[in-house]
């Protein structure tokens, strides 16, 4: 069987919706730049590979650890880049509830306490990661991090409902040093329909 070859997945939202809080310049930039080069990089890969890969993104990248030394980084990189990208766009809505409904609430608070220690605990990890990475909601509610563009998948643990990405790149032409900033105003896009969506699954 021939090796999958990815795409760049489109959008539910232009790249002007997420402001003033996420810029059409970083969104243009960041989506058709940078989620562009992890998939072309991604595919230029798999098509040199000598090996038949997973012919799905979430086995390709939670298969990571059984690859040889002569791809496997190339596949964290790149994969990666490709998979966390793609959950963190659909992390984001230009209509979003400023929190979660239902069970995902009612768990939420039941496991932090309250919402806003959820949003607390979360940011502070996220603020935490040093130098680039991520910060993930998992579907038992754990908050997790990885850096650069690994993901929880590559490390034995379960799909992210929500993602938050902390490279530089999602943020410095509007935030410039300041993380903490990027990071509060992300709430304001977080896609919560999306993260209950998948936690309801």
């Amino acid at each position: 069987m021939k090796n999958q070859l990815y795409e760049l997945p489109k959008l539910d939202y232009g790249y002007e919706d997420l402001g003033p809080y996420i810029s059409k310049d970083i969104m243009f930039l960041h989506h058709s730049k940078h989620h562009q080069t992890y998939v072309d990089k991604l595919n230029a890969t798999i098509q040199k590979s000598e090996i038949q890969l997973a012919d799905n993104l979430i086995e390709l990248v939670r298969s990571t650890n059984d690859l040889p030394d002569s791809i496997r980084q190339q596949i964290i990189n790149f994969g990666g880049g490709h998979f966390n990208h793609s959950i963190f766009w659909n992390s984001m809505s230009a209509n979003p509830n400023q929190q979660p409904t239902g069970r995902l609430l009612d768990d939420i608070n039941s496991k932090y306490g309250s919402f806003q220690q959820f949003i607390d605990e979360f940011s502070a990890k996220a603020l935490g990661v040093f130098g680039s990475g991520w910060a993930w909601l998992q579907p038992d509610l754990s908050i997790v991090t990885t850096p650069n563009q690994e993901n929880p998948l590559m490390h034995g643990f379960a799909e992210p409902i929500l993602g938050l990405d902390v490279w530089e790149h999602a943020y410095y032409l509007d935030y410039k040093n300041k993380r903490d900033d990027y990071v509060k105003s992300w709430w304001s896009v977080a896609n919560w329909q999306y993260a209950t969506d998948k936690y309801n699954k």
